[in-house]
């Protein structure tokens, strides 16, 4: 079954806690909070004290996608702070083994995330590992980017190594949610199409009708 997370990031935060409400109300699965720290990715979005105050007024679970070069350091600070899952770029480690290791010892899921250009085929050893893959189908870094369809080939690489949840991230809307479920994800990440549409319902509707059409 298709599970949709809505991606925070494109949120109007000055009513926050509102637009949680709204989008839960509508039938999201999950939040999916994007933290970057403007050195691994050209962007700073937010950091522990935020992710507190989502996840105090949130009533699904809470995943934190760490797009920061020192996932480990920062790991128990987003657990603190109330995620129940941490994904993280393995490129940025030395030790992504240790890293799924410390994260999953903190009680909360671990994953690993695939970039576009990523080279899925060494990253597999790190799949049997984590308890979720989320793949990347824009380069990481600003909500709002067009869908990278070559990126699917990544979606269907994981989808045959790799038997848990696959999160898509990246551009996810109605008119790509077939393609994406059709190649093997069954997590849709979705920022602007939800958070920036006025009927909050139509749209987690229009995402989960999408994909079960197969991208037809």
């Amino acid at each position: 079954m298709v599970k949709v997370s809505a991606s925070i990031l494109s949120a109007d935060f000055a009513r926050i806690a509102e637009e949680i409400a709204e989008v839960e109300a509508a039938g999201v699965d999950s939040l999916h909070i994007d933290v970057m720290d403007g050195h691994y990715v050209p962007n700073i979005t937010m950091g522990p004290a935020v992710v507190r105050g989502i996840t105090s007024v949130a009533t699904v679970p809470c995943e934190a996608h760490l797009m920061i070069t020192d996932p480990g350091k920062y790991a128990p600070e987003f657990v603190r702070a109330g995620v129940s899952a941490i994904s993280f770029h393995p490129e940025v480690t030395r030790d992504p083994f240790g890293t799924l290791s410390q994260i999953r010892d903190l009680g909360v899921a671990a994953g690993v995330a695939v970039n576009p250009d990523s080279d899925v085929a060494s990253f597999g050893e790190f799949f049997a590992a984590s308890d979720f893959v989320v793949v990347m189908t824009v380069f990481p870094g600003f909500s709002g980017q067009a869908f990278i369809e070559s990126a699917l080939e990544n979606v269907r690489a994981v989808a045959r190594v790799f038997d848990g949840d696959i999160a898509v991230d990246g551009g996810v809307s109605p008119r790509t949610a077939g393609r994406v479920a059709a190649a093997g994800g069954n997590v849709l990440v979705a920022a602007s199409a939800i958070f920036k549409q006025t009927d909050r319902v139509a749209a987690v509707g229009a995402l989960r009708t999408a994909a079960g059409s197969g991208g037809n």
